[in-house]
């Protein structure tokens, strides 16, 4: 297909002004950049408007064009097109396009910032930790803003020299040449790693890094009702970043160790309590711990093993909605494996009463008959 008038694709006459180029070129660019575009065809009218601006934004171009035409612009030379891979040196493109998108694109300086990276640890502590809350103190090897050049790298602010490979961009364009002509690739530049900086002096301590390897102690406040397997985010306490970075986040996960007697469900606390024979037969008053301390719980005369009693709001409770959980007591009627003489003749004598007048037991009698 032949191409376009530029004029024409930019809607401009021919005795435009740059600056009338400039803003025709600036709506046409957001209006069919491929990453906002929903015009038909958007990448292709994007290279068009983009390929006219690269010529009439031109003063030498501009008049050859104005005289030969398209076929005296001689583009066959560079590629067999236009090469839409990196406009760093044709008039600007990228700050126009910056400007538009808000990004910031090839021609803009490096900072050579970086954030630093998270770190993962554990800790453990012990159910009264977990159901009340505590503060810890924990100590972790991570990278940190070196405190003699401040994260600078350099001994002093004029030992940082713009990198001249790639003029401070931390990038360079590489040119090849390809069967489809001359392309363009754009490439961390080896010189400065990317940075956009040559440091001539480094910091005797951080060797130029900015960061040192350090043991911190970091205090860490474990809320209440936190459960086994739980984790916590400490934004900022990660490794410390390059060149100004943010630092990044510190994760730990939570190990709750067992408690020897009583067994957590949500905010629920669950504890079994052995009781005697007597106490289940003819009832009695015990003493129960709790996390907060003893209560006394009345059993009632005739209770069961697997009986549950409720107390309330003797669970866990969570700092942040407020809310308690219960203690549910679970009572096992222990059988004594020693009795002395005396209880032996009791037992006797009970198991001649009619012990087993019951429905359960009279169920069983039925089954055998």
């Amino acid at each position: 297909m032949a191409k376009r008038d530029y004029y024409e694709v930019l809607g401009v006459s021919r005795g435009a002004s740059e600056d009338e180029i400039k803003k025709a070129y600036r709506t046409l660019a957001k209006k069919y950049h491929p990453d906002v575009s929903k015009e038909p065809n958007a990448e292709d009218k994007f290279k068009e408007v983009q390929e006219a601006y690269e010529v009439l934004s031109d003063p030498a171009k501009r008049e050859q064009y104005n005289q030969f035409g398209h076929d005296g612009l001689n583009f066959g030379s560079q590629s067999d097109g236009f090469n839409f891979g990196g406009f760093g040196g044709f008039g600007g493109f990228d700050d126009i396009l910056s400007s538009i998108f808000g990004g910031t694109r090839r021609n803009t300086r490096a900072t050579g910032k970086t954030r630093g990276a998270d770190l993962r640890t554990s800790i453990t502590i012990s159910f009264e930790e977990a159901a009340f809350g505590t503060e810890k103190e924990i100590a972790i090897n991570k990278y940190e803003t070196c405190t003699t050049c401040n994260g600078l790298g350099a001994e002093s602010r004029n030992d940082i020299e713009t990198c001249s490979q790639c003029h401070g961009r931390g990038r360079v364009i590489v040119e090849q040449s390809s069967l489809f002509g001359r392309i363009q690739t754009e490439t961390t530049c080896s010189n400065c790693k990317g940075s956009g900086e040559i440091i001539k002096n480094k910091c005797k301590t951080c060797n130029g890094e900015g960061r040192t390897r350090q043991t911190a102690r970091i205090k860490v406040k474990i809320p209440a009702g936190i459960d086994d397997g739980q984790g916590l985010k400490l934004s900022g306490y990660g490794e410390a970043g390059t060149k100004g970075g943010i630092p990044g986040d510190l994760y730990i996960n939570v190990t709750v160790r067992p408690h020897e007697i009583f067994e957590r469900d949500g905010l629920h606390i669950y504890m079994e309590m052995p009781i005697t024979f007597s106490q289940a037969a003819l009832g009695d008053t015990v003493s129960v711990p709790t996390l907060s301390g003893n209560v006394n719980l009345k059993i009632p005369a005739g209770t069961q093993t697997g009986t549950k009693f409720k107390l309330n709001r003797k669970g866990i409770a969570n700092s942040r909605t407020g809310v308690t959980g219960h203690q549910y007591v679970v009572i096992k009627v222990v059988t004594p494996t020693h009795l002395t003489n005396e209880q032996k003749e009791l037992f006797t004598r009970l198991s001649r009463t009619n012990e087993e007048s019951s429905s359960f037991f009279d169920k069983i009698k039925k089954f055998f008959k």
